[in-house]
Protein backbone atom coordinates (compact mmCIF):
# COMPACT_ATOMS: atom_id res chain seq x y z
CA UNK A 1 0.00 0.00 0.00
CA UNK A 2 2.76 2.23 0.96
CA UNK A 3 4.44 1.85 -2.74
CA UNK A 4 0.51 2.58 -4.50
CA UNK A 5 -0.01 5.61 -2.28
CA UNK A 6 3.20 6.85 -2.38
CA UNK A 7 2.97 9.27 0.29
CA UNK A 8 6.58 8.52 1.81
CA UNK A 9 8.43 11.44 2.90
CA UNK A 10 5.63 14.15 2.79
CA UNK A 11 4.91 16.16 6.53
CA UNK A 12 1.40 16.19 7.72
CA UNK A 13 -0.11 17.67 10.95
CA UNK A 14 -2.46 15.95 12.91
CA UNK A 15 -4.33 17.83 15.24
CA UNK A 16 -5.53 16.04 18.49
CA UNK A 17 -2.83 13.08 17.59
CA UNK A 18 -2.27 11.29 21.00
CA UNK A 19 -5.12 9.30 21.48
CA UNK A 20 -8.12 7.25 19.64
CA UNK A 21 -8.31 8.27 16.14
CA UNK A 22 -5.86 10.67 15.78
CA UNK A 23 -3.82 8.03 17.43
CA UNK A 24 -4.38 5.40 14.72
CA UNK A 25 -3.85 7.84 11.82
CA UNK A 26 -0.14 9.02 13.03
CA UNK A 27 0.25 5.04 13.40
CA UNK A 28 -0.54 3.85 10.09
CA UNK A 29 0.77 7.16 8.73
CA UNK A 30 4.22 7.01 10.19
CA UNK A 31 4.53 3.16 8.96
CA UNK A 32 3.83 4.54 5.74
CA UNK A 33 6.98 6.87 5.84
CA UNK A 34 5.07 10.11 6.69
CA UNK A 35 6.72 12.74 9.15
CA UNK A 36 4.33 14.13 11.35
CA UNK A 37 3.62 16.64 13.59
CA UNK A 38 1.32 16.26 16.78
CA UNK A 39 -0.33 19.03 17.83
CA UNK A 40 -1.91 17.97 21.09
CA UNK A 41 -1.68 19.11 24.59
CA UNK A 42 -0.91 15.68 25.65
CA UNK A 43 2.64 13.54 24.84
CA UNK A 44 1.13 10.12 24.77
CA UNK A 45 5.12 9.21 24.75
CA UNK A 46 5.28 8.13 21.64
CA UNK A 47 9.22 8.55 19.96
CA UNK A 48 9.84 7.99 16.44
CA UNK A 49 12.27 9.80 13.89
CA UNK A 50 9.88 11.03 11.68
CA UNK A 51 7.42 12.29 14.72
CA UNK A 52 7.20 15.87 15.92
CA UNK A 53 5.14 16.26 19.39
CA UNK A 54 3.94 19.77 19.78
CA UNK A 55 2.38 20.96 23.04
CA UNK A 56 -0.53 23.04 21.28
CA UNK A 57 -3.42 24.80 22.69
CA UNK A 58 -6.01 24.93 19.41
CA UNK A 59 -8.04 27.50 20.26
CA UNK A 60 -4.61 29.98 20.63
CA UNK A 61 -3.52 31.49 17.75
CA UNK A 62 -0.03 32.26 18.80
CA UNK A 63 0.34 28.17 19.95
CA UNK A 64 -0.87 27.05 17.04
CA UNK A 65 1.52 29.23 14.50
CA UNK A 66 4.79 28.73 16.77
CA UNK A 67 4.03 25.00 15.76
CA UNK A 68 3.40 25.10 12.41
CA UNK A 69 6.76 27.27 12.32
CA UNK A 70 8.49 24.48 14.41
CA UNK A 71 7.19 21.96 12.16
CA UNK A 72 8.34 23.93 9.15
CA UNK A 73 11.74 24.00 10.83
CA UNK A 74 12.31 20.87 11.73
CA UNK A 75 10.58 18.67 8.43
CA UNK A 76 11.22 21.42 6.25
CA UNK A 77 7.71 22.20 4.89
CA UNK A 78 4.13 20.74 5.28
CA UNK A 79 2.01 19.18 2.70
CA UNK A 80 -1.45 18.11 4.68
CA UNK A 81 -3.09 19.00 7.78
CA UNK A 82 -5.92 16.39 9.47
CA UNK A 83 -8.19 18.49 11.90
CA UNK A 84 -9.05 15.67 14.26
CA UNK A 85 -8.84 17.35 17.68
CA UNK A 86 -12.35 17.80 19.33
CA UNK A 87 -14.20 17.60 22.25
CA UNK A 88 -17.98 16.26 23.53
CA UNK A 89 -19.58 17.13 26.73
CA UNK A 90 -23.57 15.87 26.42
CA UNK A 91 -25.97 18.46 28.13
CA UNK A 92 -29.28 19.04 27.12
CA UNK A 93 -30.82 22.49 26.72
CA UNK A 94 -33.30 22.54 29.16
CA UNK A 95 -33.44 19.99 31.91
CA UNK A 96 -36.63 20.67 33.63
CA UNK A 97 -35.67 17.62 36.27
CA UNK A 98 -32.78 20.65 37.69
CA UNK A 99 -33.18 23.65 35.84
CA UNK A 100 -29.45 25.14 35.88
CA UNK A 101 -27.95 21.98 36.73
CA UNK A 102 -24.76 19.82 36.40
CA UNK A 103 -26.48 18.33 32.67
CA UNK A 104 -28.23 21.69 31.37
CA UNK A 105 -26.23 23.35 28.75
CA UNK A 106 -24.35 26.38 30.12
CA UNK A 107 -22.09 28.70 28.58
CA UNK A 108 -18.73 27.85 29.83
CA UNK A 109 -19.23 24.12 28.29
CA UNK A 110 -21.27 25.66 24.89
CA UNK A 111 -18.05 28.61 24.89
CA UNK A 112 -15.77 25.26 25.43
CA UNK A 113 -17.24 22.56 22.86
CA UNK A 114 -17.38 25.78 20.46
CA UNK A 115 -13.73 26.84 20.79
CA UNK A 116 -12.10 23.78 20.11
CA UNK A 117 -14.36 22.15 17.04
CA UNK A 118 -15.23 25.50 15.50
CA UNK A 119 -12.47 27.79 16.27
CA UNK A 120 -9.26 25.63 16.50
CA UNK A 121 -10.44 23.97 12.87
CA UNK A 122 -10.36 27.40 11.62
CA UNK A 123 -6.88 28.74 13.35
CA UNK A 124 -5.02 25.59 12.79
CA UNK A 125 -6.62 25.26 9.17
CA UNK A 126 -5.57 28.99 8.17
CA UNK A 127 -1.98 28.36 9.56
CA UNK A 128 -1.09 25.88 7.54
CA UNK A 129 -3.51 26.87 4.71
CA UNK A 130 -1.06 29.96 4.17
CA UNK A 131 1.77 27.52 3.73
CA UNK A 132 -0.37 25.16 0.96
CA UNK A 133 -1.35 28.14 -0.94
CA UNK A 134 2.08 29.54 -0.99
CA UNK A 135 2.88 25.61 -2.42
CA UNK A 136 -0.12 25.61 -4.46
CA UNK A 137 -0.25 22.11 -3.58
CA UNK A 138 -2.00 20.12 -0.37
CA UNK A 139 -4.86 18.38 1.93
CA UNK A 140 -7.03 19.38 4.43
CA UNK A 141 -8.55 16.93 5.98
CA UNK A 142 -11.44 17.88 8.46
CA UNK A 143 -13.07 15.23 11.42
CA UNK A 144 -16.62 15.47 11.31
CA UNK A 145 -19.55 13.06 12.39
CA UNK A 146 -22.63 11.88 11.06
CA UNK A 147 -24.23 13.99 14.02
CA UNK A 148 -23.13 16.62 12.32
CA UNK A 149 -26.07 15.89 9.83
CA UNK A 150 -28.57 13.97 11.74
CA UNK A 151 -28.55 15.63 15.32
CA UNK A 152 -27.93 14.02 18.09
CA UNK A 153 -29.99 13.88 21.42
CA UNK A 154 -28.05 15.41 24.48
CA UNK A 155 -25.10 16.19 22.00
CA UNK A 156 -26.59 19.03 20.59
CA UNK A 157 -23.59 21.80 20.98
CA UNK A 158 -20.95 18.82 19.62
CA UNK A 159 -23.71 17.98 16.93
CA UNK A 160 -23.54 21.81 15.54
CA UNK A 161 -19.85 22.34 15.81
CA UNK A 162 -19.95 18.97 13.99
CA UNK A 163 -22.38 20.52 11.24
CA UNK A 164 -20.08 23.45 11.06
CA UNK A 165 -17.16 21.07 9.76
CA UNK A 166 -19.63 20.17 6.85
CA UNK A 167 -19.67 23.41 5.64
CA UNK A 168 -16.46 24.53 6.73
CA UNK A 169 -14.94 21.59 4.38
CA UNK A 170 -17.73 23.08 1.40
CA UNK A 171 -16.34 26.51 1.51
CA UNK A 172 -12.86 25.46 1.89
CA UNK A 173 -12.77 23.75 -1.03
CA UNK A 174 -14.27 26.11 -3.25
CA UNK A 175 -11.77 29.07 -1.75
CA UNK A 176 -8.72 27.18 -2.37
CA UNK A 177 -9.63 25.02 -5.25
CA UNK A 178 -7.78 27.35 -7.05
CA UNK A 179 -4.77 26.97 -5.69
CA UNK A 180 -4.69 23.15 -5.92
CA UNK A 181 -5.87 22.50 -2.28
CA UNK A 182 -8.14 20.37 -1.85
CA UNK A 183 -10.25 19.93 1.27
CA UNK A 184 -12.30 16.95 2.50
CA UNK A 185 -14.05 15.51 5.30
CA UNK A 186 -14.03 12.45 6.84
CA UNK A 187 -16.89 11.21 8.84
CA UNK A 188 -17.06 8.24 10.91
CA UNK A 189 -19.94 6.68 12.84
CA UNK A 190 -20.19 3.64 15.82
CA UNK A 191 -16.23 3.28 16.37
CA UNK A 192 -14.61 0.28 18.35
CA UNK A 193 -13.80 1.29 22.06
CA UNK A 194 -11.17 4.00 22.96
CA UNK A 195 -9.67 5.70 25.86
CA UNK A 196 -12.44 8.62 25.09
CA UNK A 197 -14.81 7.14 26.57
CA UNK A 198 -14.54 7.97 30.12
CA UNK A 199 -17.11 7.34 32.87
CA UNK A 200 -17.99 10.99 33.16
CA UNK A 201 -18.99 11.17 29.58
CA UNK A 202 -21.28 8.34 29.89
CA UNK A 203 -22.75 9.46 32.68
CA UNK A 204 -23.38 12.66 31.11
CA UNK A 205 -24.68 10.97 28.15
CA UNK A 206 -26.38 8.52 30.21
CA UNK A 207 -28.39 11.31 31.79
CA UNK A 208 -29.43 13.46 28.83
CA UNK A 209 -30.92 10.40 27.37
CA UNK A 210 -32.63 8.83 30.65
CA UNK A 211 -30.97 5.58 30.39
CA UNK A 212 -28.37 3.47 32.48
CA UNK A 213 -24.55 3.97 32.00
CA UNK A 214 -24.97 0.09 30.87
CA UNK A 215 -27.96 0.35 28.22
CA UNK A 216 -25.18 3.43 26.82
CA UNK A 217 -22.96 0.97 26.73
CA UNK A 218 -24.98 -1.95 24.88
CA UNK A 219 -25.72 0.82 22.88
CA UNK A 220 -22.26 0.88 21.43
CA UNK A 221 -22.20 -2.62 20.37
CA UNK A 222 -25.93 -2.41 18.69
CA UNK A 223 -25.45 -3.34 15.14
CA UNK A 224 -29.53 -2.88 14.49
CA UNK A 225 -28.61 0.57 12.34
CA UNK A 226 -25.31 -0.59 10.32
CA UNK A 227 -25.75 -2.82 7.60
CA UNK A 228 -22.54 -4.05 7.66
CA UNK A 229 -23.28 -5.48 11.42
CA UNK A 230 -20.18 -4.29 13.61
CA UNK A 231 -18.28 -1.23 14.71
CA UNK A 232 -15.64 0.35 12.48
CA UNK A 233 -11.81 0.10 13.09
CA UNK A 234 -9.68 3.07 13.95
CA UNK A 235 -7.54 1.52 11.43
CA UNK A 236 -10.28 1.75 9.09
CA UNK A 237 -10.73 5.73 9.36
CA UNK A 238 -6.84 6.16 9.27
CA UNK A 239 -7.01 3.95 5.55
CA UNK A 240 -9.22 6.47 4.48
CA UNK A 241 -7.25 9.51 5.71
CA UNK A 242 -4.08 7.91 4.30
CA UNK A 243 -5.56 7.57 0.94
CA UNK A 244 -7.44 10.72 0.77
CA UNK A 245 -3.64 12.18 1.79
CA UNK A 246 -2.26 10.76 -1.64
CA UNK A 247 -2.60 11.55 -5.19
CA UNK A 248 -4.60 8.80 -6.00
CA UNK A 249 -7.29 10.89 -4.58
CA UNK A 250 -6.39 14.43 -6.59
CA UNK A 251 -10.29 14.92 -8.18
CA UNK A 252 -11.83 14.22 -4.43
CA UNK A 253 -12.54 17.92 -2.49
CA UNK A 254 -15.39 19.38 -1.01
CA UNK A 255 -17.30 16.16 -0.02
CA UNK A 256 -17.35 14.45 3.27
CA UNK A 257 -17.05 10.88 3.23
CA UNK A 258 -18.76 8.44 5.80
CA UNK A 259 -16.76 5.74 7.18
CA UNK A 260 -19.72 3.97 9.05
CA UNK A 261 -21.00 0.86 7.87
CA UNK A 262 -23.62 1.72 5.71
CA UNK A 263 -25.30 2.93 9.11
CA UNK A 264 -28.26 5.11 8.43
CA UNK A 265 -30.98 6.78 10.57
CA UNK A 266 -32.90 4.12 10.20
Amino acid sequence: MANWLNISGKTVVVTGGSSGIGKAIIDELLELGVNIANFDLVDNGLEHEHLLFQKVDVTCREEVEAAVTATIDRFGTIDALVNNAGINIPRLLVDPKDPHGKYELDDAVFDKITSINQKGLYLVSQAVGRVLVDKKEGVIINMASEAGLEGSEGQSAYAATKAAVYSYTRSWAKELGKYNVRVVGVAPGIMEATGLRTLAYEEALAYTRSKTVDEIRAGYASTSTTPLGRSGKLSEVADLVAYLLSQRSSYTTGVTINVAGGKTRG
